[in-house]
C-alpha cells in the first residue's frame, strides 16, 4: 500500500513540478508584470521608503494592527529560513547549477504576482464592528468566482493551506533544524523538536501582536547573520565566483549531461529553481 501511495504522489508531483507549476508561475508572473507595468522595478524605491516609514523595535500592537516593518518581518520569518538553505541545495543537486538562474527569474516575476495577491487581499477584506479584519486568498477567490464554484475553490484552498503550513511545512522545517543541530552539535533531534514547539507555542499564544513584536526583533538579526555568513563564504571562495556565474548561465540553457541531457536538464533546472 505504501509503495502504491508513493507512486501516486511521485507521479502527481512530477507533473505539477515539471509542467503545471512552471506554466502557472512563469505565466502569471509575466502577466502581472506586464499588467502592473513592471511594478517590481517601477516602484522599488517607493516600497523601501514606505517599508521603513514606521520602523520600530519597541513592539506593541499598533492599535490592533502591524506597522509596515512588522508586516514585512512576519512575512520574511515565514518565507526565509531553513528552506532557503536546504531547498537551494536540493534544487542544485536535482536541477544542476542552472536552477539558480531560474530561481532569480521566477523570484523577479513573482514580485508582481505577490503584489497582485496583496492588492486583492486589501480590496476584498472585511472589517467587523469591533475592528477585526478578515482577508486573504479565501476572500478574493470567492469574490472573483461567484457561486458554488468559488466556494469550493476557497474551501479547497483553506484546507490545503492548513495542511501545507500547519503540518507539512512545519514538519520539514523542524526536521531540517533538528537534523542540522544533531549533525553539528550531536543534540538529540527530539530535544530540538521540543524546544521549537515550546518557543513557537509561546509566540502563538500571544496572538498577532506578540508574533509581530517577536519577528521584528528576530528577523533583522537573522537577516544580518544570513547575509554576513553568505558574504564570508563568498569571500573565502572569491576566486571561484566568475566561473560559478558562468556555470549558472551555461547550465540554465545548456545543461550538462550529469542532470539528464539538454531537454530534461532544462526542465529539471526550471522546475527545481
Amino acid at each position: 500500500m505504501e509503495e502504491i501511495l508513493l507512486g501516486i504522489v511521485t507521479t502527481v508531483n512530477n507533473y505539477l513540478s515539471n509542467y503545471v507549476l512552471i506554466i502557472l508561475l512563469l505565466g502569471m508572473g509575466i502577466w502581472f508584470t506586464v499588467r502592473t507595468k513592471f511594478i517590481q522595478f517601477r516602484c522599488f524605491g517607493e516600497g523601501w521608503r514606505r517599508l521603513f516609514g514606521d520602523f520600530s523595535l519597541r513592539g506593541g500592537n499598533q492599535g490592533g494592527g502591524m506597522t509596515s516593518f512588522q508586516a514585512l518581518a512576519t512575512a520574511v520569518a515565514a518565507q526565509v529560513g531553513t528552506g532557503n538553505i536546504v531547498g537551494a541545495c536540493g534544487a542544485i543537486i536535482v536541477g544542476g547549477p542552472g536552477a539558480i538562474f531560474w530561481m532569480w527569474i521566477i523570484a523577479l516575476l513573482g514580485m508582481a504576482t505577490n503584489y497582485a495577491e496583496a492588492v486583492m487581499a486589501q480590496k476584498t477584506r472585511m472589517v467587523d464592528a469591533d475592528g477585526t479584519v478578515h482577508g486573504g486568498p479565501v476572500y478574493y477567490i470567492t469574490a472573483a468566482f461567484k457561486g458554488n464554484g468559488g466556494k469550493f475553490l476557497a474551501g479547497f484552498f483553506a484546507v490545503a493551506i492548513i495542511l501545507a503550513l500547519g503540518f507539512m511545512g512545519c514538519m520539514v522545517q523542524s526536521n531540517s533544524i533538528a537534523e542540522t543541530m544533531n549533525n553539528a552539535f550531536s543534540i538529540p533531534t527530539w530535544a530540538v523538536g521540543l524546544v521549537v514547539v515550546v518557543l513557537a507555542g509561546i509566540v502563538f499564544i500571544g496572538g498577532v501582536s506578540r508574533l509581530a513584536a517577536v519577528t521584528e526583533k528576530i528577523v533583522p538579526v537573522m537577516a544580518i547573520i544570513y547575509v554576513v555568513g553568505s558574504l564570508i563564504v563568498l569571500i573565502m571562495n572569491a576566486a571561484n565566483i566568475p566561473a560559478t556565474f558562468a556555470l549558472i548561465f551555461e547550465c540554465a540553457f545548456n545543461p550538462d549531461a550529469t542532470v539528464g541531457g539538454a531537454t530534461f536538464g532544462i526542465i529539471a533546472a526550471i522546475s527545481q529553481g
